[in-house]
């Protein structure tokens, strides 16, 4: 059955998500139909966790051999009480999703490439087939 949480930001505002269900880690603060339990922790403490998985991940893609011009990073996170965020799981195993990008004219280590110098035809030559 799903709850509702109230997480306050380091700046003091609320932020509310819907989880699973109320948990040990947070304490009932409104009643009713819609009740809402309030973290014990800070929604950014929450997200620390996160921050530095992107972090890590970024640092494998960006260093090494492959040098992408853009990495993108994909996480479905879930809140919790107990855990704060944690990567949610899809209906096959952890769910991270990772698409790096190369533009055209750039070598895989980042130097552009110089592009094929123009010349016009010779009017001379034979039409090529």
């Amino acid at each position: 059955m799903a709850a509702l949480m109230e997480f306050h930001t380091d700046e003091g505002a609320q932020v509310v998500v819907e989880v699973e269900r109320h948990a040990s880690g947070a304490k009932l603060v409104r009643r009713g139909d819609n009740s809402v339990s309030e973290a014990a922790r800070t929604f950014d403490s929450a997200l620390e966790g996160i921050r530095a998985a992107a972090e890590s991940a970024l640092h494998v893609f960006r260093d090494g051999r492959l040098q992408p011009d853009a990495v993108e990073l994909e996480f479905g996170v879930k809140l919790t009480a107990e855990a704060g965020a944690v990567i949610a799981r899809t209906a096959v195993e952890g769910h991270l999703m990772v698409k790096l990008s190369w533009s055209p004219g750039h070598s895989a280590h980042g130097n552009a490439t110089p592009p094929a110098p123009a010349t016009a035809p010779d009017p001379g030559a034979p039409a090529a087939r």
